[in-house]
């Protein structure tokens, strides 16, 4: 009867708590969920529970609401430890043990058992930050875990780990996505490689390598590398310019799953070979690829391709980057009415007015939609177009020089689900305010959240003003090299902008940076200042004023000294990552000071500057240890 009674009363409790914890910010729920943990005791499984519903109402940065969490109690870190489901290995993390060889007798083997150990629920992996070590051996010794890993991510390495991820095929066999980006040398040997270590993959990416190394005769085999790789559903083959005709024929042939598909700049792909690997996979709902300077010599669009396209019944995403289209183009996808939700026209050359309006107006579903360089577009065109778009979430307008902000509060006003706008290298700025005052009198409430306008010469202070009225919810501002915003323009921001999550203003060298104002951002995580006149009472003003802050920039500062950056260490101990690259003035004081950081994971040192990186390492052997 007792056991019953506690029972009860546990479940009420966990109920009001529920109540309580829905009821109010993410912030607020965590300290009451940390005066809760001190008084009612509850198994790890409620807690789990109790702290899923808190990550799934505010899922930006899960880990890092799960940092606070983690240190209450030693109850809580190990439930926060299970519920991590991603891991990045950076560098330094790796290499400490050679650095640190006189302090510690920890070996290597047995710091991945601390860590996997630890993170035994981890199902992404990224290594893409492993620099200077030995890739193989930490697939080694990853593969004696019982993990049950889906993505891997081995981007920027020197070449492919063959032997490691030989070992790692063997006995972690649940991998279901590669990323192997940026590889400094790729052979054309390793795709077959890879099919025969994952014949499983559903999702592989090999783009971008810097060389690629291959025997002309291999590719002969490109039907038995489809074969073997039969499962994909998603494919990033961009710029391997050895890419073949013969090879994306078989894979779209082959790949029955096929539904994304990526080949930018993939000089060895002719049209007419594109078009014949359309036709054969009808399914595709994805399709990326940029005009190739190699088939200038040919007509830029034949029918045929036309037909080929719009035979994809189901395509969703269409990106023609800096391809020379046509209307006929896309006047067709308008007549076979394909359900675009996401569609990207960057650079494109040869198409008009008369033809984007054609399409748009029978794509009522699209969401994303990129028209950067689209010269012919003013903000009475933009009005025209923003009546077909009821649906649309971002929009990319950058280089679009005769639009002014009237085009921005057309698109706000009439879309009613806009949340991210990109208008950067444009002529907004003060001599179009007044063309704008009847379409900003539209706008109550915008839920615009992301707003890009980088390199907008013209824009000053009155529009920045402008912006602050209409635009509180925004969540991210970037002002990167706005040459013409001061110190007014700024207050503006940080009064008004109360939910600001990411702030760039690097580069405005014209604001005397946060000195003299007294604000309060307690949502900002990221803030870029790099390249202005920032200095040690800027930092202070943001160390009472930003205590939540998760990366700061001030690389190019040069009147930033030591002991700024101990306020901001000091006092915004959320603080995870610190770029202070050229910040001439902070000195060797300031590396023992960096231990105290609890969160501090990754600096960006001055010039000429080691003993902070060994700073850095301590505090990841008090973490880990």
């Amino acid at each position: 009867m007792g056991n019953m009674i506690s029972s009860s009363s546990s479940i009420q409790t966990r109920t009001k708590t529920m109540t309580m914890l829905s009821s109010s910010s993410l912030q607020t729920r965590t300290k009451t969920v940390t005066m809760l943990s001190s008084n009612v005791y509850l198994p790890d499984e409620c807690w789990e529970y109790i702290f899923k519903f808190l990550i799934n109402h505010d899922t930006n940065d899960i880990h890092s609401h799960l940092k606070p969490l983690s240190i209450v109690s030693k109850q809580f870190l190990s439930v926060t430890n299970r519920l991590r489901t991603s891991l990045t290995v950076y560098n330094p993390t790796c290499q400490l043990f050679r650095r640190f060889s006189n302090i510690s007798s920890l070996s290597l083997s047995s710091f991945y058992d601390g860590l996997f150990g630890r993170f035994s629920n981890i199902s992404s992996l990224n290594l893409s930050s492993y620099y200077d070590g030995d890739l193989d051996d930490i697939l080694l010794q990853i593969s004696g875990f019982p993990l049950k890993i889906t993505s891997l991510n081995l981007s920027n390495q020197l070449k492919i780990p063959t032997k490691g991820l030989r070992a790692f095929s063997k006995n972690i066999t649940t991998l279901t996505s590669l990323k192997c980006s940026n590889i400094a040398t790729l052979y054309d040997t390793d795709m077959f490689f890879i099919a025969d270590c994952f014949p499983l993959l559903e999702e592989l990416d090999l783009s971008h390598p810097t060389r690629f190394k291959y025997d002309k005769t291999a590719f002969l085999f490109a039907q038995d590398l489809s074969l073997a790789l039969s499962k994909l559903r998603k494919v990033n083959l961009s710029h391997n310019y050895f890419i073949s005709d013969e090879l994306i024929f078989h894979l779209f042939k082959n790949c029955k799953l096929l539904q994304e598909v990526s080949i930018t700049n993939c000089w060895g792909i002719t049209l007419s070979g594109i078009a014949a690997a359309l036709r054969e996979r009808p399914t595709l709902r994805s399709f990326s690829s940029c005009y190739s300077l190699s088939w200038c010599f040919s007509d830029p669009l034949t029918s045929p391709f036309i037909h080929s396209l719009v035979s994809l019944k189901g395509l969703t995403s269409l990106n023609l980057f800096a391809w020379r289209i046509s209307d006929e183009l896309l006047s067709s996808i308008a007549m076979e009415g394909l359900p675009l939700t996401r569609l990207d026209l960057p650079n494109c050359k040869g198409y008009s007015y008369t033809g984007l309006f054609t399409l748009l107006s029978k794509s009522p579903r699209i969401q994303y939609l990129n028209l950067k360089e689209a010269r012919f577009l003013n903000d009475q065109r933009v009005a025209e177009l923003s009546l077909f778009l009821g649906d649309l979430m971002s929009i990319d307008l950058s280089r679009c020089e005769r639009l002014t902000e009237a085009a921005m509060f057309s698109l706000v006003s009439k879309c009613p689900s806009l949340i991210e706008i990109k208008m950067e290298f444009m002529s907004i700025g003060k001599e179009s305010v007044r063309n704008s005052n009847s379409s900003m009198d539209c706008i109550v409430n915008s839920p615009l959240k992301s707003l890009y306008l980088a390199f907008c010469k013209g824009l000053q202070d009155e529009t920045i003003e402008r912006f602050s009225s209409i635009f509180s919810n925004l969540q991210l501002l970037d002002l990167y090299s706005c040459q013409f915003i001061y110190d007014e323009g700024i207050d503006q921001v940080l009064r008004r902008f109360r939910n600001i999550r990411h702030l760039n203003l690097a580069n405005c060298s014209r604001v005397d940076l946060l000195v003299g104002m007294n604000f309060e951002l307690p949502k900002l995580e990221v803030l870029n200042l790099s390249c202005t006149t920032v200095n040690d009472e800027t930092l202070c003003a943001i160390s009472k004023g930003c205590r939540g802050i998760l990366q700061l920039n001030l690389g190019n500062c040069h009147y930033v000294t030591w002991k700024g950056v101990k306020y901001v260490v000091e006092k915004c101990t959320q603080l995870r990552e610190i770029n202070l690259k050229n910040c001439r003035k902070v000195h060797d004081k300031f590396s023992s000071m960096l231990s105290s950081s609890p969160f501090l994971r990754k600096i960006i040192a001055p010039p000429h500057f080691s003993r902070v990186m060994d700073a850095v390492f301590t505090s990841i052997l008090k973490v880990l240890y």
